[in-house]
């Protein structure tokens, strides 16, 4: 009998995201193949603090403290209390937003050799940051609308007329670095907008302005490397007493949206969006998963929104459901996710990690 491999589940983390993060983990928890793997959930508390739990949840501190071993060879885990090690095979990381998603923990990770599922350092950081990511985009090629960036040292010099001339109404302003619609304002009147620029600003040391595109709200979900596999799309039905997708449309409300599995498209614009989801995915450096998030207009224009590097998987996450869609259910889905990571470590053992020459040190 083949032993399990040891799986840890990162989830909670210093982030705005920090409950919905908790959400997804339950599901991965819930649904890993415990055939294959052992799970081993890890809590990061709001402060930042590791914990080992028994169990995934929001009582992240009633676990035992967790330090960790900064040996590439050995790496792994010591509980503090007792000094005792304990070493995991590969890391599931279902942590959204900072310091989860934005290539910080996964630089770290890697730093020490261990085996993580999903985008890397560059890929996360990247698709993190909404400012670098649209200009990525938009030099491959790819349709997106446009947008403004300001930083923090300009918060005083940003004008709306300024902004409207360039965008028109309405224009959404964000932070540049959040997911899950915080710190995002919808901005129609002039009297609404210092209000949205210091709730974008509160979360955020830059922000984003993009004009509103008005179109339906579509999601393709990526699985895979070498080539990666887009699914059939899926369309997010926003009830009209919400003016955009909030976070309380996403996560508070059961009755604001309706999710459709797969979009009402024809084939030919299931087709492009497809296509230009995994253009997107490949140009932002991607690895093993990710959804594609697009808004497509009436007159049949495409635009890539955003890329989600860890979707969600709790029970209302497009992402597991588009490929529910195609036969893939939860389980056999974190198992490919699982040994997508394996292949890919596998193959970056190739690279060498020292060079010989006859400089004096």
């Amino acid at each position: 009998m083949s032993v399990k491999k040891k799986v840890a589940i990162l989830f909670g983390g210093r982030s705005v995201e920090h409950a919905v993060s908790v959400n997804s983990a339950k599901n991965i928890f819930e649904f890993i193949d415990k055939n294959l793997f052992e799970p081993v959930p890890i809590g990061i508390s709001t402060q930042g603090q590791w914990f080992l739990v028994q169990s995934v949840n929001k009582d992240i501190e009633q676990g035992k403290a967790l330090g960790l071993i900064l040996d590439p060879k050995n790496a792994g885990f010591m509980l503090l209390s007792s000094g005792d090690r304990f070493k995991v095979d590969i890391v599931f990381p279902a942590l959204h937003g900072t310091d989860g998603e934005d290539g910080s923990i996964q630089g770290m990770l890697t730093a020490l050799d261990i085996p993580i599922v999903g985008t890397g350092v560059l890929g996360s950081s990247l698709s993190m940051n909404k400012v670098v990511a649209k200009r990525l985009l938009k030099e491959a090629g790819l349709p997106i609308g446009k947008f403004l960036s300001f930083s923090f040292p300009e918060k005083n010099k940003i004008r709306f007329d300024a902004i409207e001339k360039k965008l028109g109404l309405p224009f959404m302003v964000k932070s540049a670095s959040l997911g899950s619609s915080v710190g995002i304002s919808k901005v129609s009147r002039k009297n609404q907008f210092k209000k949205a620029v210091d709730e974008a600003f509160r979360y955020d040391q830059e922000v984003i302005v993009e004009e509103f595109i008005n179109g339906r709200e579509i999601e393709c979900a990526i699985l895979g490397n070498n080539p990666p596999e887009a699914s059939n799309p899926g369309e997010i039905i926003v009830k009209s007493n919400y003016e955009f997708y909030t976070f309380d449309a996403k996560y508070v409300d059961p009755e604001a949206v309706t999710i459709q599995v797969p979009a009402a498209l024809d084939k030919k614009t299931n087709k492009l969006i497809r296509e230009i989801s995994v253009k997107a995915f490949s140009a932002l450096h991607c690895h093993d998963f990710a959804r594609v998030d697009l808004f497509l207009t009436k007159k049949g224009n495409v635009y890539v929104n955003e890329i989600n590097t860890i979707p969600g998987f709790t029970n209302s996450s497009m992402y597991p459901m588009m490929w529910n869609e195609r036969g893939i259910g939860f389980t056999e889905l974190i198992t490919r996710l699982i040994t997508l990571a394996e292949q890919r470590h596998e193959a970056s053992q190739r690279i060498a990690r020292d060079f010989t020459s006859a400089l004096p040190y």
